[in-house]
């Protein structure tokens, strides 16, 4: 079963569910998820390949979906559903095959479409980090610049980096991810549909979530509704956490 962070204690609200995104994990989401946990029990979840949950050869969303179905069945019952990027279309699967697990569902900066983007420059990247005698964050963030310029990036990435594993080593199961990276850009279209309340919580900034998508995106929540957040990237919950926090509390009370 996948790995968690539970914050909180149960209430009369139903729990909470928080899914990372790709290069992750439920750690990211610490401080979100601890000022969620005011008014109910929260989880904050490494997903398959990441952080401290199991390693496995497949990086699918059924795969994706049915971790998340397995874990809620057996801690939750029921809950609302939190997922970005990645996180957001395994939180869509679950929601499509298994919506009696899912209250409500918000969906960070994504859609259910096919992008064709990949993120196997990053993993390359983390590859070519040079790990030898390496004891800091600091001088990791100093190497790791030669090849990936923006310091934000590099500042998430290295949140999967284990300086004190001997070697240092990081906690992504790269190899699998860049194999699977056409499955986890893409959208396995899948049947279905969840009429639960939805919200799709985009950056600003961001075009992951274009007018174009919305007729797709109703098709299979007929009950969604749209939010931007001012000011925010594709990275919303870290580029403006208070706001991102507000909203979301808003939509699930």
């Amino acid at each position: 079963m996948l790995s968690f962070t539970a914050h909180g204690e149960s209430t009369s609200h139903p729990p909470l569910v928080i899914v990372h995104g790709l290069f992750g994990s439920g750690r990211n989401w610490g401080v979100i998820a601890r000022r969620l946990a005011e008014t109910r029990r929260v989880l904050a979840v490494d997903m398959r390949n990441h952080a401290g949950s199991f390693w496995a050869p497949s990086h699918g969303y059924d795969d994706l979906a049915r971790d998340l179905a397995e874990l809620i069945a057996a801690e939750l019952g029921q809950a609302d559903v939190l997922g970005h990027s990645m996180g957001g279309k395994a939180a869509m699967m679950l929601a499509l095959t298994e919506p009696a697990r899912v209250n409500r569902l918000v969906v960070a900066d994504i859609a259910p479409v096919a992008y064709s983007h990949s993120q196997n420059h990053l993993i390359a990247a983390m590859r070519g980090l040079d790990l030898t005698g390496l004891t800091s964050r600091s001088e990791a963030d100093r190497r790791l610049a030669a090849t990936v310029e923006d310091p934000g990036t590099r500042a998430f990435l290295l949140q999967s980096l284990d300086l004190k594993a001997d070697p240092p080593r990081w906690r992504l199961n790269l190899d699998v991810l860049e194999a699977e990276m056409p499955r986890i850009t893409g959208w396995p279209a899948p049947e279905g549909r969840f009429d639960g309340p939805t919200l799709f919580l985009s950056g600003a900034l961001s075009d992951y979530v274009r007018p174009e998508y919305r007729e797709a995106i109703r098709a299979l929540f007929p009950a969604a509704r749209f939010a931007k957040i001012p000011g925010a990237g594709h990275w919303l919950h870290a580029d403006k956490p208070r706001e991102f926090e507000a909203a979301v509390a808003a939509f699930l009370a």
